[in-house]
């Protein structure tokens, strides 16, 4: 009787714990994994980690407008009389990129934004006889076609910068697959607080008939010069290329650099191709902070960002690269129709928060943030690659 009352009770107890371990395991199975959920969720995170902001993407295409209706993407900013200042690329049916224009009081909600565009270089006949070699002219979104967020003309991508009393815009003019130009204009800070959109005559940086992109003026006089970075490529790793000017008013003499689209492939810190600066440079006691657009080599077609730290004095030079990219797109807002795309262009310092301002996707605005002093000091610490013209190839 013993014996049969133990088994019994051993009976039982392996039933309850058969029981328990069902009842534990019942929830796992209803917890389901959202097939849509981030892989940044998934990655381990790594000291030179950004945060994108809960409300991204912060900025979205305008259902029915004529101008932005399709996207809005890849702003320039900058900081004046307390609040962040947007400046960004906007699409609409007829494929001809404008400038739109938001601010922020604390760079993440955009309280003000223009309902027309605040720029653009030429009125939408003069841009149809100016296109008429595109291929073809036709004042159409097309994302087949025009892979470049699907427009084919107008003024792409502004950065924007403030020295002394104006702010000043860099962009690139499509003009046919062979002929993209930088194109620079300015506005006084009054009128940009009353909201006077007085731009100055557009001057042309680069030459007619070849292609460039991504130049970035730095945010104040270096030796009492206009500092303009025109490429994050030279054949010596270790330095950028930096073009000094006595004046941003016409006549500029045009600037002699290298097409980004013939740039060899090498290998480098963590990418293979480079293509070219995003924000213009941010200045902190350490040097100036460039972030840039590449390719990494192994997971091709997909733009992702890295930072290098220039010398204060001589910004030519790279004291510090990272060893991994800092931001790559794997949010939806970054693949939404152009899949892979975080192309970053604007960055400010507020208090002691860097906020950097990317287009996602080719179609949204996200913003990713970091303490400005805390990353750089990680930057410098353990979080960089050695670079010599020897620890680098060429990949023909």
């Amino acid at each position: 009787m013993l014996k049969r009352k133990t088994k019994k009770l051993s009976s039982k107890k392996s039933t309850k714990k058969s029981r328990s371990k069902k009842a534990t395991k019942k929830p796992l199975k209803k917890k389901v994994v959202s097939k849509k959920r981030s892989r940044t969720k998934s990655k381990k995170l790594k000291a030179l980690h950004l945060h994108r902001a809960m409300r991204n993407p912060i900025m979205r295409p305008t259902a029915g407008s004529y101008w932005e209706s399709e996207a809005v993407f890849n702003p320039g900013a900058v900081i004046h009389g307390g609040r962040v200042h947007l400046f960004y690329r906007a699409l609409g049916p007829d494929g001809v990129s404008r400038v739109g224009y938001a601010s922020s009081k604390d760079g993440i909600h955009f309280d003000k934004r223009s309902s027309h565009p605040v720029y653009m270089p030429e009125t939408v006949r003069e841009s149809e006889r100016h296109y008429s070699h595109t291929s073809p002219a036709r004042l159409k979104y097309d994302k087949a076609l025009y892979a470049s967020g699907g427009g084919w003309g107008g003024c792409e991508d502004p950065r924007s910068v403030k020295i002394d009393d104006r702010i000043y815009l860099t962009f690139n003019i499509f003009n046919g697959w062979n002929s993209i130009r930088v194109g620079l204009t300015s506005i006084n800070e009054r009128d940009l607080e009353n909201g006077r959109w007085n731009w100055r005559r557009l001057v042309f940086l680069s030459p007619p008939n070849e292609r460039h992109k991504c130049w970035v003026l730095f945010p104040e006089k270096i030796e009492g010069k206009y500092a303009l970075l025109h490429s994050v490529y030279d054949n010596d790793p270790s330095l950028v290329q930096v073009e000094y000017l006595d004046s941003l008013e016409e006549p500029i003499p045009y600037i002699k650099s290298s097409d980004p689209h013939l740039l060899p492939d090498r290998n480098l810190a963590w990418h293979n191709r480079t293509r070219g600066a995003g924000p213009p440079p941010v200045k902190t006691r350490y040097g100036w902070l460039l972030f840039y657009h590449a390719m990494d080599r192994n997971d091709p077609n997909r733009y992702k960002l890295g930072v290098m730290l220039l010398d204060s004095k001589d910004p030519r030079k790279v004291l510090y690269r990272s060893n991994y990219p800092i931001l790559e797109p794997d949010e939806w807002y970054e693949n939404d129709w152009k899949p892979g795309i975080i192309y970053a262009s604007g960055a400010v310092v507020k208090g002691d928060t860097l906020l950097i301002y990317y287009g996602g996707g080719d179609k949204h605005i996200g913003v990713a943030y970091t303490n400005l002093d805390n990353f750089v000091k990680k930057l410098m610490k353990n979080e960089h690659v050695s670079l010599s013209v020897k620890s680098t190839r060429v990949v023909s």
